[in-house]
């Protein structure tokens, strides 16, 4: 089981690190808590998109994650992982920016990851499998 002080290894496509860094330098999002979501992008191994493993989360993936909260209650969720503009706030479609985003981006099939949710609480995420991924699909560049 993987804590925050042991978590799983991130994959990281160098096209979405590029637009993610852009957009924290957005004046918009400077009021933001974007420290955690920093610290995953300096903590990643960076890869083309063409060489991306077919079983990590990368912007725009689809995943089916396991969500356990800290008073145990588990839930499973379909989420696609969209930057800001493109959430349309009815949970399935899940901003970069939101915490869970943050800790969705990188994990492969099987990860699991604990992380801190606003308000003090915390929730371990697991990922169960990938529905959609742009580079298995050949959208390297979407």
């Amino acid at each position: 089981m993987s804590t925050t002080d042991q978590r799983p290894a991130l994959l990281l496509s160098r096209i979405d690190v590029e637009r993610i860094e852009e957009l924290l330098d957005q004046p918009r999002y400077r009021s933001l808590d974007t420290a955690p979501l920093r610290e995953e992008l300096e903590r990643a191994e960076l890869v083309e998109p063409g060489d991306m493993p077919n079983d990590v989360i990368t912007m725009n993936s689809t995943a089916l994650v396991q969500v356990i909260d800290d008073q145990q209650h588990v839930r499973e969720y379909e989420l696609t992982l969209v930057y800001p503009r493109d959430a349309d706030g009815n949970g399935e479609k899940v901003s970069i920016l939101a915490p869970v985003g943050s800790a969705l981006l990188g994990l492969r099939v099987g990860d699991s990851i604990d992380w801190p949710l606003p308000g003090g609480r915390s929730a371990r995420l697991h990922v169960l499998s990938i529905r959609y991924q742009p580079e298995a699909a050949g959208e390297l560049h979407r």
